[in-house]
């Protein structure tokens, strides 16, 4: 049972990633992207064994599966966990399912060599995703890998109203074909992507390095590869 003071991860998953129909769109909605690199990063780092926290459809995790040694794919949506058990059997391989979000999952065995998410961490309030980063470090064994991607603020703060302004004109017209403006406005309105200088010092007090950082040309998107002290 989950405690009375923890988050409800399920309230904010954002209703659409709860709709099947949504569920079943969500790629082309999204895009593909590639996750090779990725994979690539991780096997040159020795790593065998990766839980997928906000897997969503499977894009890395089933692919990743086929690489390396064990694979959980977590995702607080049943409708996405549906999805992603689907793509497992047609992919054709093994892939551990959880029900579950940053701070509900349980990790069952020894630890793991790597965590990755993607475009999931920002749907926690600061102060849980601070609780969320050191559960992170505790299913992973010394040295282990964080792999993050996600929508976090690289642009001076004085400059927020511009930067939101230029992001969500540029969203595109037909919401079939991908975000439109008003998902770009919903998203600043009602998740929590955080500034870069709030999200490193988490990184640290959870007990991570840094090891490389890379953001867009906009600064809207950071990947990190963080290493457990």
């Amino acid at each position: 049972m989950r405690p009375s003071w923890k988050l409800d991860e399920t309230a904010h998953a954002g209703h659409e990633h709860l709709d099947p129909a949504f569920v079943a769109g969500f790629d082309r909605k999204q895009g593909y992207p590639d996750p090779a690199s990725d994979i690539a990063l991780l096997d040159e780092r020795g790593v065998r064994s990766v839980v997928d926290i906000g897997a969503g459809t499977g894009q890395f995790a089933v692919p990743a599966a086929a690489r390396f040694d064990r694979v959980v794919a977590v995702d607080v949506s049943p409708a996405m966990v549906d999805y992603l058990r689907s793509q497992a059997e047609s992919a054709g391989v093994t892939l551990e399912l959880a029900q579950a979000g940053f701070v509900s999952y349980e990790h069952q065995g020894e630890p793991v060599d790597a965590v990755y998410t993607r475009h999931a961490l920002h749907q926690l309030p600061d102060f849980w995703k601070v609780v969320a980063l050191h559960r992170i470090a505790r299913i992973l064994g010394p040295g282990g890998v964080l792999r993050l991607r996600d929508l976090v603020y690289d642009f001076p703060s004085a400059a927020t109203e511009q930067i939101m302004d230029r992001w969500v004109s540029g969203g595109v017209a037909d919401p079939a074909e991908g975000y439109t403006g008003a998902d770009y406005a919903e998203h600043v309105r009602t998740e929590n992507s955080t500034f870069r200088w709030l999200l490193e010092p988490m990184l640290d007090h959870a007990g991570f390095d840094i090891a490389d950082v890379e953001y867009d040309a906009a600064g809207l998107f950071g990947a990190y590869t963080c290493v457990k002290r």
